[in-house]
């Protein structure tokens, strides 16, 4: 009787979800269900077991990724990431029940707690994602491991092209002079840092991480760069840093500060401004009110992790002195970025489980497929602000971006033409 309701009461949450396309269920007890309109995408799952549901049913948002990964909600027919669009694309259009609504007070409380990122946890927290078998980023990252959101100048380009338009387009924002000194802060396996040396002409740019796994290999390919001696390498939090820079940027890392550290961060960043000095903070953030990060990517992936709204971090910036200069939204690249990355890692999938085993593989394409359905059909995007201590330390109009892209690429191609003779 028990399992009967509990299947009934599933079923009542899931029907208005499932407006478009297909989902079929195959409940423990044997009987069958179809919802939607029969239409695209056609996704069938399984349960393995009567807890499976009641598990689902009691924290959708956590228990979804964790019944997948265990085999305990088994997917028969179309993909998780098929699974995901169905439950996600009109999902905004279903109010939430009593216990949800509940359940996300409680989770928007703990928000200070789980983000609280002192130094010790931040380094454990980077450690948790950032320092994994290496060889697991080489799977479906570009050559350069830009682990962040490409820049997609049109629709067909390729994951290549578009990290390196990232790149052009974020050092055109910083108006990097030569013979700077610039910081990046969280500077990942370092292509950012080596494109604004080589490419863009910085004089020296210092990179730091939290992650052994990132330096040491940004501290193998900077001896193999045209100017190694341009690129210094630290690990180090960003509350360590000392000295002055003529440019800052940081690149995927802001999401690892927590909310209760956001004066602490952009002050330090105005502290090591230099007065004339540009900076360029790209970021994943929400598009709508402040939320508390998903469960499941808290548990899993990114703990400590936040995606703050303008809303949150602007006053933060407000009170550090540093002036917003510009705003830039960047709305489904990541989607696109995600789609690509998700199709080079199922593409080499055989190779991730000799490096782990089945269920972490499962917890990957989880993780990529949640990922992209959300900047497909949730509030999130990726949002460029560009940061100074003096406003006329940036160009009057946006012209200037276009123009040092275009010297950018030129500078590109004369690279590519030296190491080709």
């Amino acid at each position: 009787m028990l399992q009967k309701f509990t299947e009934r009461l599933l079923a009542q949450a899931l029907a208005p979800l499932v407006r478009r396309g297909s989902l079929r269920i195959a409940w423990p007890s044997g009987r069958r269900l179809a919802l939607g309109d029969g239409g695209a995408p056609r996704v069938a799952i399984g349960f393995t077991d009567a807890a499976a549901v009641r598990a689902l049913l009691r924290d959708p948002d956590l228990q979804l990724g964790e019944l997948f990964m265990d085999g305990r909600l088994r997917v028969e027919e179309g993909s998780v990431y098929e699974l995901l669009e169905l439950l996600l694309r009109d999902a905004k259009q279903v109010r939430p029940g009593l216990a949800t609504r509940v359940l996300d007070r409680v989770r928007m409380g703990l928000r200070g707690f789980l983000q609280r990122n002192l130094p010790d946890r931040a380094r454990a927290n980077v450690a948790h994602h950032y320092d994994l078998d290496d060889r697991l980023y080489g799977l479906f990252l570009d050559s350069d491991r830009q682990y962040s959101c490409a820049y997609f100048e049109s629709p067909e380009q390729s994951l290549e092209a578009a990290q390196l338009a990232k790149k052009r387009h974020i050092a055109a924002k910083l108006l990097v002079q030569p013979g700077q000194r610039v910081l990046d802060i969280g500077c990942g396996w370092g292509g950012l840092s080596r494109y604004l040396a080589a490419v863009a002409g910085a004089g020296h740019v210092t990179g730091i991480t939290l992650s052994t796994e990132q330096i040491a290999e940004a501290e193998r390919l900077r001896a193999g760069t045209p100017r190694p001696d341009a690129l210094e390498y630290r690990l180090e939090d960003y509350r360590a840093t000392r000295g002055r820079f003529d440019r800052i940027v940081s690149v995927g890392m802001f999401e690892h500060v927590g909310r209760h550290f956001h004066d602490a961060f952009f002050r330090q960043c105005y502290e090591l401004l230099e007065d004339d000095g540009v900076m360029l903070l790209h970021f994943i953030g929400n598009s709508d009110v402040p939320d508390f990060n998903n469960p499941w990517i808290e548990k899993y992936i990114f703990p400590g992790g936040s995606l703050p709204s303008l809303s949150e971090c602007t006053p933060a910036i407000e009170r550090s002195g540093l002036i917003v200069t510009d705003i830039e939204v960047l709305r489904l690249h990541y989607a696109r970025t995600l789609r690509l990355w998700r199709e080079r890692f199922l593409a080499r999938r055989e190779e991730a489980r000799a490096l782990y085993d089945e269920r972490f593989c499962r917890m990957w394409e989880f993780y990529l497929s949640m990922s992209e359905t959300a900047f497909r059909y949730q509030d999130i995007a990726v949002f460029q602000i560009q940061l100074a201590r003096r406003q006329e330390a940036v160009p009057l109009t946006r012209d200037y971006v276009a123009e040092r892209e275009a010297a950018l690429r030129q500078r590109e191609a004369m690279d590519f033409s030296q190491k080709m003779a």
